[in-house]
């Protein structure tokens, strides 16, 4: 898979089209996750593929709320993106802004993990620590469970991306917050520098 893009012009990337730290934090997040699934899922090869696309996968959100990975394929080809990263990117928004179906096993991961992302990320921020490291599964689903709890994430999308990669609910979210534990020191230094 092409990346036609290093991580540092990245981060560039997604710094011209992001200003709020909630977004950047995201992003970052979402990278973490994306490698770490590469990782354990036997893509180790494919990690950077799959962080770059973690890492650009809503920076176009921000600027574009409205058009929301229809504006995101013209920004990333004048950046030097390759047609598979554009579709990779392009593909977590199925069925919400685009017809770009996940088609491969790390679209699926990152359909999956988007929102959840954001949900644990929520969850962490109601803890004394403010953290992941001390959560555990039933604390997530009790969250998981009040829909009107980070209302923004979609339930519906989780359990969408859980069904496209024939993964019960629990396992997705156990083991997307063990990776969000694994990369929460590096993804807290990472924001402090941009």
């Amino acid at each position: 898979m092409e990346n036609h893009i290093s991580r540092e012009a990245a981060i560039e990337l997604l710094k011209k089209y992001n200003k709020d730290p909630f977004h950047l934090r995201h992003a970052l997040t979402v990278e973490a996750v994306m490698r770490w699934y590469a990782r354990e899922l036997g893509y180790a090869e494919e990690e950077e593929f799959w962080g770059l696309v973690g890492l650009l996968h809503d920076f176009d959100f921000e600027m574009y709320p409205e058009e929301h990975c229809i504006k995101a394929p013209e920004l990333l080809r004048e950046a030097g993106v390759g047609e598979g990263m554009i579709h990779a990117i392009c593909s977590h928004a199925y069925g919400m802004h685009v017809d770009v179906k996940p088609e491969h096993l790390m679209e699926k991961v990152l359909f999956a993990t988007d929102e959840l992302t954001g949900l644990i990320w929520a969850t962490a921020l109601m803890r004394p620590s403010k953290s992941v490291q001390d959560m555990e599964l039933k604390s997530l689903k009790k969250k998981y469970k009040v829909k009107t709890f980070a209302a923004g994430c979609s339930r519906e999308v989780i359990e969408q991306g859980a069904e496209m990669l024939g993964w019960p609910l629990d396992e997705v979210l156990q083991i997307t917050l063990d990776a969000m534990k694994a990369g929460e020191e590096a993804i807290a230094e990472e924001c402090a520098k941009l």
